[in-house]
């Protein structure tokens, strides 16, 4: 066994299974996936580490636990469409692609978008489309979606991108107050969203995703 598959398989079983993730695909998924690929060459030493991994500009990779527990979560079904907004290099799309039928990740950073398409490409995962357009858009033109994942930190969600959530689709986001942040479940019915509180968890507030400041005279 090499290394690297060493090293995802404690990551599994130190950080993900000890965290209440009991969902089987979930847990094959992130066993299956080589997380080394889809960091930065300069990050693939701490690839398994249990921690988010800074990408810069309040971009990251959500540390295995948050991203597991997101999953768990959405309780994906094996056809489902569903939409990863902050997709980086790809790890997050690439896990989710094991789970289920199609998947739309959205990237607003030109060499992300580069570096995500070859390493999917050449892991022959082809259900997985890789979108250039400004997170907080989405991707309307390929919706609506069964689930929605947000691997950022966020304040608020737009409209915009809450619309292209199916009826009775679920959609999970890690939501920035103060110093600690929440990971809430949403469930679209008639038309509205509904939140429940899961886990605790922190990451950097994604661009597009701060709440608009009030002026003060």
């Amino acid at each position: 066994m090499s290394t690297h598959s060493t090293r995802r398989t404690v990551m599994v079983d130190t950080q993900v299974r000890p965290s209440d993730v009991t969902r089987y695909p979930v847990i094959e998924a992130m066993l299956a996936v080589p997380k080394e690929l889809y960091v930065p060459a300069s990050k693939r030493e701490t690839a398994y580490i249990g921690e988010n991994i800074d990408l810069g500009g309040d971009r990251t990779i959500l540390a295995p636990r948050t991203l597991s527990k997101m999953l768990d979560a959405l309780d994906l079904d094996t056809d489902a469409l569903v939409l990863v907004v902050g997709g980086a290099y790809g790890y997050a799309p690439a896990v989710v692609a094991r789970m289920v039928e199609a998947v739309i990740a959205i990237e607003e950073e030109p060499e992300m978008v580069s570096e995500a398409e070859s390493t999917l490409s050449s892991e022959g995962v082809d259900n997985v489309a890789v979108i250039e357009a400004p997170l907080a858009e989405g991707a309307p033109q390929h919706g609506p979606y069964d689930a929605i994942l947000i691997e950022g930190g966020v304040e608020t969600i737009p409209e915009e991108l809450l619309a292209q959530l199916k009826e009775e689709g679920r959609i999970v986001a890690l939501f920035n107050e103060g110093r600690l942040g929440v990971v809430r479940l949403g469930l679209k019915v008639d038309g509205r969203i509904s939140w429940r509180d899961l886990f605790n968890a922190g990451a950097p507030i994604m661009p597009g995703f701060l709440a608009e400041r009030a002026f003060v005279f």
